[in-house]
């Protein structure tokens, strides 16, 4: 006897779920500091970042392209916690940035320890990547690279 689909057999259908990926996703960094008013001066006056969202006396929320930077202060700091390091994709225009913030009056990082590196105008390049350091008033790491697929040293 011939079998066919056609007989009283159930089809199901079988639906697949697509996975979720982390690559498709936003990314808010979130930055602990000890007094939000100086970290404020810093993110808005120093780096120039656009206000998002505040809270005062909580913390503040910076827009950057499609991502999000938030700042709060927090009371559990203390000198031996680990620093945070925040990137910023800044592209070709990296010179250009770095210029801008030694106007505003910051100054960058210098790292002597790095091999192969050539280092002009605080920016440090290794074959095609290209990175400048800052901190913030609380020793947080501002790190600028010309490419995210490029974070390291970051």
């Amino acid at each position: 006897m011939a079998h066919s689909l056609a007989s009283n057999h159930n089809n199901y259908f079988l639906t697949i779920k697509p996975r979720a990926e982390l690559r498709d996703k936003n990314i808010l960094a979130t930055i602990a500091v000890k007094d939000l008013a100086v970290a404020r001066k810093f993110y808005e006056e120093k780096l120039g970042l656009p206000l998002l969202e505040i809270d005062s006396g909580h913390y503040a929320t910076y827009k950057t392209r499609s991502s999000r930077l938030l700042v709060y202060q927090s009371t559990f700091l203390n000198g031996n916690n680990m620093a945070t390091v925040v990137t910023f994709e800044v592209g070709d225009d990296i010179e250009e940035i770095v210029e801008t913030l030694h106007n505003n009056g910051l100054v960058f990082e210098q790292y002597n320890d790095m091999p192969d590196c050539q280092v002009k105008n605080d920016i440090y390049k290794m074959g095609t990547m290209k990175k400048a350091w800052l901190k913030d008033p609380d020793g947080n790491i501002i790190c600028l690279s010309n490419s995210m697929c490029s974070l390291y040293f970051a």
